[in-house]
């Protein structure tokens, strides 16, 4: 396998993948990215290829934080300080590669789903920008509320908890206000938001509409264009029974996965 294209990398919280999150890690290295996969524990099934390194070489991951909140918290943070160190693009677990990264594209991001708001489950930016140390000082200094919270947001904040760690207040509140909220705040201060490519480029199924993926007579294909990369899962809008039960015959889901080289069977949510 010749991985001469620009690396991608990703954070994964556990010890096991699910099969789509292998087909999606897998999906990069067959269009030669390099893969590398920052992990908190022993990752026993992760695709041949996948470099395993410790989440701790980009930061410390706190699991007292991860229990109060969802695996996915922290890796708001995770991607800016992994793409500050390392320049790779990061990539959600549950992105797939449709085509490979276009070399001379400096910043990766996309709008999302039916409002096009900004969405960083695939993210490349250049390691020195404005973008991504104003991203870095909001998550190290949190401000009390984030600046673009309304009047409701903030009278919800103030009902949570005082006892409770401050991000995990703000989460509680916002579930997107370490995500896609931020990142698309500060993409505005800087001016980057006009650097946002269209939907169809990374996120091109809405997201209310990822049963699709899983669907044997769905016309995913519909929603891609010449411009399509990314092929975004949704793993977590994904309903249980996709996540404990092999796809269905000619689904996106199964194509991929026989496309790949992934047996589904092998690694469903117990």
């Amino acid at each position: 396998m010749d991985l001469n294209r620009r690396p991608v990398a990703s954070l994964w919280i556990g010890e096991r993948l699910h099969y789509l999150n292998q087909l999606c890690l897998a999906s990069h290295l067959r269009h030669g990215h390099p893969v590398t996969l920052y992990c908190t524990d022993t990752v026993s099934n992760a695709p041949e290829g996948v470099t395993l390194r410790p989440a701790s070489e980009i930061m410390d991951i706190p699991m007292d934080i991860v229990a109060e909140t969802s695996a996915s918290f922290l890796s708001n943070v995770f991607r800016y300080k992994m793409i500050k160190a390392t320049g790779a693009i990061w990539v959600d677990c549950d992105a797939f590669c449709h085509r490979p990264f276009p070399e001379e594209w400096d910043y990766v991001f996309a709008g999302h789903g039916m409002r096009g708001a900004l969405n960083c489950g695939v993210v490349g930016l250049p390691r020195d920008c404005a973008l991504i140390d104003m991203l870095l000082d909001y998550y190290e200094n949190l401000p009390e509320v984030p600046p673009w919270w309304n009047r409701n947001q903030r009278r919800k904040i103030e009902k949570q908890d005082p006892a409770l760690p401050h991000a995990i207040r703000i989460y509680r509140t916002e579930r997107t206000a370490f995500g896609p909220q931020a990142f698309t705040h500060f993409a505005q201060v800087t001016g980057d938001d006009a650097r946002a490519m269209t939907p169809d480029v990374l996120y091109p199924v809405p997201f209310q509409l990822n049963d699709v993926f899983y669907d044997p007579h769905g016309r995913v294909e519909g929603w891609f264009t010449d411009a399509t990369v990314s092929v975004h899962l949704y793993t977590n809008g994904t309903r249980p029974w996709w996540r404990k039960n092999a796809p269905l015959e000619n689904s996106y889901a199964w194509r991929m996965a026989r496309e790949v080289g992934i047996v589904p069977e092998a690694a469903l949510e117990e």
